[in-house]
Order: C-alpha cells, then sequence, then structure tokens
C-alpha cells in the first residue's frame, strides 16, 4: 500500500489540522465540520490526478473545445456518523459520484474500556463492481473498523480501485491496513499520522472523538 502523508509538505491544509486539532477552536462544532470538508476537498483534488482521463469534445457558443476530464466510475463511501463531513469535502468535488453508507461503531468489551471491538449493523451503496471506491473515514485508529467497512462493502461487488483517505490516522492504525493492502494497489491519503494509540485505543496525541466534536456527544 502507498502512502501519502500531507503533513510531510506545506499547505493550507495543515492550517485546518491545526484547527480541528485545537481545544479552544474545537467548541465550534460549524467550523469543526467545515474544516475537515475543506481536508476532503483538498485530498479529492490530490486524489484526482490519479484518476483515468480522456478528451472529450465541449460545445462552446464560439466553436468545439477539447477537455480531458476523469472516465472513473467513482463511489464515495464512508462510515457514519464522523465520516458525514469528510464524505461531504470529497462530494463537493467529485459532485457526480455514486454514494455508499456503512454504519459501523466501535464499544467496549470490558468495564475497564481496554478491549474494544467494532459492530456493523446497516449498509447502503450502489453495486461498486468495477467502480472506482474512494473510502473515506476521519479517524484511522486501530484500522479495524476501516478493514470490516471494506469487507462489508465488497459483498455488494468488487472495486476495480480503492481509495482511502483519512484526516488523522495512528502508526498502528497504517500498519494494519498495510498488512491488508500489500503491494501498491491501494493507496492511504492522510492529513497526519500520529505515533500511537492509548488505552482506549484513542489516537494520541490526536484530536478527540470526531463524531462528536462534530455533532454532539452521544448517549
Amino acid at each position: 500500500m502507498k502512502i501519502i502523508n500531507f503533513a510531510e509538505t506545506n499547505s493550507v491544509l495543515n492550517q485546518y489540522v491545526a484547527e480541528i486539532r485545537d481545544v479552544e477552536v474545537q467548541g465550534d462544532r460549524m467550523r469543526f465540520r467545515r474544516n475537515i470538508e475543506r481536508i476532503g476537498e483538498i485530498m479529492a483534488y490530490e486524489m484526482s490526478k490519479e484518476l483515468k482521463y480522456s478528451a472529450k469534445q465541449v460545445q462552446t457558443p464560439l466553436g468545439i473545445a477539447s477537455v480531458s476530464t476523469p472516465d472513473d466510475d467513482v463511489v464515495i463511501a464512508t462510515v457514519f456518523r464522523a465520516g458525514l463531513p469528510l464524505h461531504t469535502g470529497f462530494l463537493n468535488m467529485f459532485d457526480r459520484a455514486g454514494n455508499a453508507f456503512v454504519s459501523a461503531y466501535r464499544y467496549y468489551k470490558d468495564k475497564e474500556c481496554r478491549t474494544v471491538d467494532v459492530h456493523i449493523e446497516y449498509i447502503a451503496t450502489p453495486d461498486l463492481s468495477g467502480k472506482t471506491l474512494l473510502l473515506v473515514d476521519p479517524m484511522l485508529a486501530t484500522g479495524e473498523s476501516m478493514e470490516l467497512a471494506w469487507k462489508a462493502f465488497l459483498t455488494k461487488g468488487v472495486p476495480a480501485k480503492l481509495q482511502i483517505a483519512c484526516v488523522i490516522a495512528s502508526q498502528q492504525g497504517v500498519d494494519h491496513l498495510q498488512r491488508l493492502f500489500p503491494g501498491d494497489g491501494v493507496t492511504l491519503w492522510c492529513a497526519a499520522i500520529d505515533p500511537e494509540l492509548n488505552e482506549r485505543s484513542y489516537i494520541v496525541p490526536g484530536l478527540g472523538d470526531a463524531g462528536d466534536l462534530a455533532y454532539g456527544d452521544k448517549m
């Protein structure tokens, strides 16, 4: 698996990452969601360079213009609920894309909140056979929920290409996906990669719970 870490280069994306991490800014949910969207828009633009293109003829009021546009049949897939702002950012750029959603949540199997499991209970997607699937989720912690989401989507067809995007990844999550996707057929796009997980499998330094920051606390 190829790894793209945007934090290794200087761009305005780093400002948006700084704000979603900042406890002084996180209280503004609308700004948090919008920053996640903007990160998604930048990632989608960079990802668009990896698609296949061909020249098409476009009729203008004054003549014919030749324009090179993408040929991939793109589907954007995300995990409820934290993934919705990132999904929106990608959809803002790939506005003709199909859309796929899966409901996955993690829960602790012990009172000490140290043993984590992931449960999937809902999926809605078009046929993914032969498509270019962009699997986007803001947080890549252990990588297990991303793996389960991928396996759930595979029940609806095998995509021709897979691109994965997250905002904050842990090194452990990156390592997990590298084992899952050996070779160079899949690319993981990250706004930043953090060094570790804590005892509750939260990314450190991370940013906290992306879903809660975007939409409020849950019961």
